[in-house]
């Protein structure tokens, strides 16, 4: 089987086949006497497994995937299968926080008036400390007054505080928080951000979906070079 053949299947270039094997994604080719590659039905197994694979688990780690299962390391080849689901399932964990924190906050009336340090730590059971903690990593920006140089809570900075009080008692850290924050922000508050949810929730389905067929496909390589 030349390299045409196998790139013909997936509507890849020659070169790519070349470079999938030098990177160790396909098994080392045998070469005719005049140094051409030949490919066995072996290595189809192989491209598909790997192609199939990128999707679920991106280009980096199906290469290592590959790779390990090429140099004869199945079981490191599954432990980094098994750290992948393990992303895909805090980045659910993660979701599901983000939406009960914003359920939490839903049912809240608006926020009236501005508020100050003090009283807004008490209300929620913070520390002042805690607030200014928060509003060093990004998470809250309460303007301060001209005169006394207190800082002021305006509705949104209660609503962002809010939100983070959420998901810190749910364990998260500061850094994991300030993205979300800000896209409260940039969103207007917490209502547009529900298609977000559902595009977030979307791909994680996808990639669920995507590493159950890249499953298929390495089951099938590995059973391949079974002897």
């Amino acid at each position: 089987m030349r390299p045409v053949d196998l790139a013909r299947e997936h509507g890849l270039s020659t070169q790519a086949i070349r470079n999938y094997e030098d990177a160790g994604i396909l098994p080392t080719a045998e070469r005719t006497v005049h140094g051409y590659r030949t490919y066995t039905p072996l290595h189809a197994h192989a491209l598909r497994a790997f192609l199939a694979l990128v999707p679920g688990h991106g280009h980096r780690t199906a290469t290592l995937i590959m790779q390990a299962i090429n140099r004869g390391a199945t079981e490191d080849a599954l432990r980094l299968i098994d750290e992948s689901h393990g992303r895909l399932l805090d980045d659910r964990r993660t979701l599901q926080a983000v939406e009960a924190a914003l359920r939490d906050l839903a049912p809240v009336p608006q926020e009236r008036g501005d508020t100050f340090i003090g009283p807004l730590a008490r209300r929620l059971g913070l520390r002042p400390a805690t607030l200014r903690k928060w509003e060093n990593a990004g998470l809250v920006r309460p303007r301060r007054d001209p005169r006394t140089g207190y800082r002021i809570y305006d509705a949104a900075d209660v609503r962002d505080v809010r939100l983070a009080h959420q998901l810190r008692r749910g364990g998260y850290l500061l850094e994991q928080i300030a993205p979300l924050i800000a896209q409260v922000r940039s969103a207007g508050g917490v209502a547009p951000l529900e298609s977000t949810l559902r595009d977030w929730q979307a791909r994680l389905s996808a990639r669920g979906r995507a590493m159950l067929k890249g499953a298929t496909g390495l089951d099938a390589y590995l059973r391949a070079r079974e002897p």
